[in-house]
């Protein structure tokens, strides 16, 4: 027992060893870390004096650039042509949107590389007209309202058990702006009018496509096939109404034979009228749906709202010279600057 003792208190204080080396483990760790943070704040800090100290010693270089790039950019701003912007809201039909994408983006590579002759010929005007076009935007034109319009129309026509592995979320993450149902075409030119003039031939480009054409005429077909089905359901069931009415109308003129009066009879007669009455409504609405869908799809690219008579000048602070160039004049010298300041700090670190 003598000899267990002192074994068992050499064993405390070699575990009691291990817990402070642990914890003074633990804590120059800590101690490294914030001196590690401190180290990363005071650098930051250090670069922020230094170059506060750097404008602070070629402030005048600085101002001096800026009032040039001012003097120069409100020159240019009174010299330069005004720009204005026009915007057409269309619909395509038919799986047309990606080909009117195409044209858009065909357009504004023309306009960007200042081929008129090219451009002249694509959108049937003159080649100074063409000179005037810019630039041409096409973007997807849709709200959260119409993106869960969208959604609802998607999930409609889904089987049951796909719907359930879809939801709102992952629809909007995944939405393709060629899903949208309306987009914009934006003309920037330096002619407020020549936007208005290359509209019938924006929308002319897709709608002789022959296969969108064959895609229209199909269509067409199958509302006229459609309407008339609905139609002739329509005057079915309206013989069949009348045929019920002189059915009950014979049944009631038949003498009555006691007093009993069944309640089942009268309510499965009032539960086939009102059948009837059910199905013309339902008939009557789709008709109502079939000549929206009609209106819709008259044309193969829907103009909702068309190019104004004169296009708006772009103006603002973001788009005049006398933001940019000073800016860029102000940039220009911070870099000259530093390359000097460094040129400078190397030559003396090469005498040290």
């Amino acid at each position: 027992m003598a000899n267990q003792q002192p074994t068992n208190n050499s064993s405390s204080s070699s575990e009691e060893v291990d817990l402070g080396q642990l914890f003074q483990l633990i804590g120059n760790g800590f101690k490294k870390l914030f001196r590690f943070i401190g180290n990363i704040f005071k650098g930051i800090f250090h670069t922020i004096i230094l170059f506060l100290l750097f404008l602070q010693k070629h402030f005048i270089k600085f101002v001096v650039a800026a009032v040039v790039g001012l003097a120069l950019g409100i020159y240019l701003d009174m010299i330069k042509k005004p720009k204005f912007i026009s915007t057409m809201v269309v619909e395509p039909n038919f799986n047309s949107v990606q080909q009117l994408y195409n044209n858009v983006n065909f357009y504004n590579e023309l306009a960007a590389a200042e081929d008129s002759t090219a451009l002249a010929e694509a959108l049937d005007v003159s080649v100074s007209e063409a000179s005037k076009l810019k630039k041409f935007v096409v973007e997807s034109y849709s709200d959260e309202n119409q993106k869960v319009q969208l959604f609802d129309k998607f999930v409609r026509s889904l089987d049951s058990t796909t719907k359930k592995a879809i939801d709102m979320e992952n629809y909007l993450k995944n939405f393709n702006s060629m899903d949208a149902r309306f987009h914009t075409i934006s003309v920037t030119a330096t002619n407020s009018t020549v936007a208005k003039a290359i509209q019938p031939s924006i929308i002319k480009s897709i709608s002789r496509n022959e296969y969108f054409q064959l895609q229209q005429s199909i269509s067409d077909q199958n509302i006229s096939l459609q309407d008339s089905l609905y139609k002739k359901q329509l005057m079915e069931v309206d013989s069949l109404q009348r045929l019920y009415k002189r059915v009950m109308e014979k049944e009631a003129e038949k003498p009555q034979q006691g007093t009993n009066i069944s309640l089942g009879e009268n309510g499965g007669q009032e539960n086939k009228e009102l059948a009837l009455i059910n199905q013309v409504d339902k008939l009557k609405e789709n008709l109502v749906l079939l000549n929206e869908e009609r209106a819709n799809k008259s044309s193969i690219l829907n103009v909702i709202s068309a190019f104004p008579r004169r296009g708006v000048e772009v103006k603002g602070i973001f788009n005049s010279y006398k933001f940019w160039i000073p800016l860029g004049f102000i940039g220009i010298t911070l870099i000259i600057l530093s390359l000097l300041d460094l040129n400078s700090y190397l030559k003396n670190y090469k005498k040290e």
